[in-house]
């Protein structure tokens, strides 16, 4: 059985790996790029320099950072209009997962026309849109190498998972030198989020021989740095390992698929405005608690590749160290219970129904090692209080 890997036709990796962005416009015969950021990014002044650059190099380039948080359909509508209506040929996405997301919306509804509706899974969009450079500044989401993106509804609620080759950027241009200024909270988040990448893509039931070993080497980068980057984010060498890591995760879920844990964070950012890789967090220990069994050796794997395990460890105790250690990480990383965060307790149990509906449809849960009824859903939910 073989297994299909898609990736970015140019994958660039280490500091000032951003500063090629005009060398690959020329290689991919594109003149006049948007710049799709968010306004953090402005304020951070990335998007000034990157704009700098492209004049330095006799390119224009117009900037759009109206991008949100946790993108919507409505979001995205003002970069889709001035997409089809500025002879762009080609989109530099700046910024964390939503920016990056956003811009693989607009790249395809820009070019292709249609809703955002159109897209969403079952559909595989296979069709290309414009060009995607994809420069992260966060070590979490990934979005540089896969080929997803996730768009809410407002009016259902529902995050719709896109997903296709149609999606994957052209290029990643992947330089952890512009995430030294992330705060912690943002580093944990994000770092959570990419250590559950790895860790649901080795387990999930799409893995394969290539995303296993992209996995795996995920978590050695990720597991021993996490800490490291939340407490000190000066520090030169945790960051590379955790954007390295971040890519590696990327890809391994890109081509493998992640599993429970996000099928069930989804409705909670949808619901509630958690950050995607806060839900995550919350969600983690007690989702590989509740799939273990159906993967046991594969968890413990996760265990020795993270560090917290040794070699000769029976997978049972592997698996104890496991769940200990993602205990440790939320506790260490001050990662708030739901309550913490804010949401109401009377409204979130009464959409626990409809959470895990919409968990079941996104399909990732199918992909976990047990998959769960609805009922093993709410309760997984009603376990986060």
């Amino acid at each position: 059985m073989s297994s299909q890997i898609i990736l970015p036709r140019i994958l660039q990796v280490g500091e000032g790996a951003s500063r090629a962005i005009p060398q690959v416009l020329a290689s991919l015969n594109c003149k006049k790029p948007l710049i799709i950021t968010d306004k953090m990014m402005v304020q951070l002044g990335y998007a000034d320099a990157i704009q700098q650059l492209l004049t330095d190099n006799s390119i224009p380039s117009d900037i759009f950072d109206d991008t949100v948080p946790e993108p919507t359909v409505s979001s995205i509508q003002a970069g889709v209009e001035k997409v089809k209506h500025g002879n762009y040929d080609s989109i530099i996405a700046l910024g964390g997962g939503s920016p990056i997301d956003s811009a693989k919306a607009i790249a395809i509804l820009g070019k292709l026309g249609g809703e955002m509706q159109d897209y969403k899974f079952p559909r595989i969009v296979s069709e290309a849109g414009l060009p995607i450079i994809a420069v992260p500044t966060t070590a979490g989401t990934g979005s540089e190498v896969t080929r997803v993106t996730i768009i809410t509804e407002e009016r259902s609620g529902e995050k719709m998972l896109c997903v296709g080759v149609g999606f994957m950027p052209t290029a990643a241009l992947v330089d952890y030198a512009l995430t030294l200024s992330l705060p912690p909270r943002t580093t944990a988040d994000t770092g959570i989020d990419a250590l559950t990448h790895a860790m649901e893509a080795y387990v999930s039931k799409k893995a394969n021989a290539y995303s296993d070993i992209q996995a795996l080497a995920a978590m050695r980068l990720i597991a021993p740095n996490l800490r490291t980057a939340y407490t000190d984010g000066s520090n030169h060498k945790a960051r590379e390992e955790m954007m390295l890591g971040s890519t590696l995760a990327g890809i391994a879920f890109s081509n493998a698929s992640v599993a429970l844990v996000h099928g069930m964070s989804r409705p909670i950012g949808a619901a509630f405005h958690v950050p995607h890789g806060l839900s995550n967090a919350m969600l983690l220990p007690s989702v590989t608690e509740f799939s273990i069994a159906g993967a046991a050796e594969k968890y413990a794997q996760c265990a020795r590749a993270m560090g917290v395990a040794e070699q000769l460890d029976s997978d049972q105790l592997a698996n104890q160290k496991l769940l200990q250690e993602l205990r440790a990480i939320n506790r260490d990383l001050q990662v708030p219970t739901l309550a913490e965060f804010g949401v109401d307790k009377a409204e979130f149990m009464a959409l626990l129904p409809k959470m895990a509906e919409q968990a079941l449809a996104s399909g990732s849960p199918a992909n976990n090692p047990i998959q769960p009824t609805t009922q093993q859903l709410i309760d997984l939910y009603r376990q986060l209080w």
